[in-house]
C-alpha cells in the first residue's frame, strides 16, 4: 500500500518528487503558498507579444547530464536558445561573457596571444587575494573589473566587492575565443511551451492545493501524512527562532512596448551603478519568435530581502553561517519523517538541472527505505 506524502512547494524540487512518487504508487498532496505552480520558474503566455513571460526572471535550462536532459525532454520540447547576454556600461555595449571580442572592444586585441599579452600587462599581481576585488584585479585587471563586475556586483549584493568572497565571481565564464555562449553545457534551451507546462505534467496525478500556507498550521499538516518533503525556507520552518538567514530579493517592472524588437537580444546586463536595475529581458527572444509588432520587456531590480518577500539568492556570510549551522542541527533532531530539499530548504544555490538531480536522488533514497 502506498504512503501519503505531503510536498510543501510546487517548484522544481517538489514537483519532480511528486512525479516520481506518484509513478511509484504513492499519494502526493502538493501544497503551494502562491497562486500558481512552478515556483520561480513560472511562465505565463502573453498573447499580444506572442511569447511566454519569465515572471520571476530569466530561466535558461542547461546541463551536461544526458540523463537529466532526457528527463526534462520527457515533459517538454526545447528550442535551441543559447544565452549570450550583452553588457551596457555607460554609453557602451560589450560582448559578454568576457571573450576575445570583449578584448577587441576594449584593447583592440585580434588574437588569443594578443589578449594573453594584454592580460599580463594589465593585471595587478596578488598571490593571496582576500576578497572579490583583489581576485579580479589579479586575474582580469582594473578595466574589466570596473566595467563588468564592480558596479553590477555592488547592486546585486548590496555590498562592495571588497566585502565579498572571490568564489562568487569565479563562476563567471572567461575565455580567449570568440565564443559568447554563456554556458558551456552540451544541452541548452528553453521549453517551447513555457516552463509552466512542464510543471503541469510533473504534477499530473497529484493533489495540488494553491494559496495554502503550510507554516500557518505546520504541526497539523505533519500529523496527517506519512512523510513530508519541505522545500520552503529553512529558517521559516523553525519560526525564525534563531533569527533570519540572509537573502537577496528582486522586483520586476514589465511593459508591453509598441515595437517589434526593443533591444535586439534577450538579456542586457547594466553594470554601472548610476543605473538602478541590473538586467533587462526581452521575452520574445527566449521563445525565438519576433513575429508580433509588440514586445514585452522586463526590468530587474535587486533589493534587500525582508520577511514576506520572495527569497531569490542565499547570502552566505560568517555570521549567517553560524545561524545556518544552528538550524541544520535543529533539522537533524526532528523526530518525524521529513525531507528538506531545494535551494531554500538547503540554503544553497542550485541551478535547475541540479535541483532535478537532487530530487531524483532523494526520491530514489526514499523508495529504497
Amino acid at each position: 500500500m502506498g504512503k501519503k506524502f505531503l510536498i510543501v512547494g510546487a517548484g522544481m524540487y517538489g514537483s519532480v518528487c511528486a512525479r516520481e512518487l506518484t509513478d511509484a504508487g504513492h499519494h502526493c498532496h502538493v501544497i503551494e503558498k502562491r497562486d500558481h505552480i512552478g515556483g520561480n520558474c513560472y511562465t505565463r503566455y502573453n498573447e499580444e507579444a506572442d511569447c511566454h513571460q519569465h515572471v520571476y526572471g530569466a530561466h535558461i535550462f542547461h546541463t551536461n547530464s544526458q540523463r537529466i536532459w532526457n528527463y526534462v525532454n520527457g515533459f517538454a520540447e526545447f528550442n535551441h536558445y543559447r544565452n549570450s547576454p550583452r553588457v551596457s556600461y555607460k554609453d557602451r555595449i560589450f560582448s559578454f561573457p568576457i571573450n576575445l571580442l570583449t578584448f577587441h572592444q576594449l584593447y583592440g586585441c585580434r588574437t588569443p596571444q594578443e589578449a594573453e599579452n594584454k592580460l599580463r600587462e594589465i593585471v595587478i599581481p596578488n598571490d593571496t587575494p582576500q576578497n572579490m576585488e583583489e581576485w579580479c584585479l589579479a586575474n582580469v585587471g582594473p578595466d574589466i573589473y570596473e566595467i563588468f563586475i564592480k558596479g553590477y556586483t555592488t547592486k546585486q549584493w548590496n555590498r562592495s566587492p571588497q566585502e565579498l568572497p572571490a568564489d562568487i565571481i569565479k563562476r563567471l565564464p572567461f575565455r580567449l575565443t570568440f565564443d559568447d555562449n554563456y554556458f558551456t553545457d552540451r544541452y541548452q534551451g528553453i521549453p517551447t511551451g513555457g516552463y509552466t507546462a512542464i510543471f503541469e505534467r510533473l504534477l499530473e496525478g497529484s493533489e495540488v492545493s494553491l494559496e495554502t500556507d503550510f507554516l500557518a498550521d505546520r504541526d497539523e499538516w505533519i500529523r496527517r501524512y506519512d512523510h513530508v518533503i519541505y522545500t520552503g525556507p529553512l529558517d521559516a520552518f523553525f519560526g525564525y527562532c534563531h533569527g533570519h538567514l540572509e537573502y537577496r530579493s528582486l522586483r520586476f517592472e514589465s511593459s508591453l512596448l509598441p515595437v517589434r524588437n526593443y533591444q535586439g537580444n534577450a538579456v542586457f546586463n547594466y553594470t554601472d551603478t548610476e543605473v538602478p536595475y541590473t538586467r533587462t529581458y526581452e521575452h520574445k527572444h527566449f521563445d525565438m519568435n519576433l513575429n508580433r509588432e509588440k514586445t514585452l520587456v522586463t526590468w530587474e531590480y535587486p533589493h534587500n530581502w525582508k520577511p514576506g518577500d520572495i527569497e531569490y539568492y542565499p547570502v552566505q556570510t560568517t555570521g549567517k553561517n553560524n545561524i545556518l549551522a544552528t538550524y541544520t542541527a535543529l533539522r537533524n533532531e526532528l523526530d518525524f519523517p521529513i525531507t528538506f530539499g531545494g535551494r531554500l530548504a538547503e540554503f544553497r544555490y542550485y541551478d535547475m538541472h541540479q535541483v532535478i538531480g537532487a530530487a531524483l536522488k532523494q526520491v530514489h533514497s526514499l523508495l529504497s527505505i
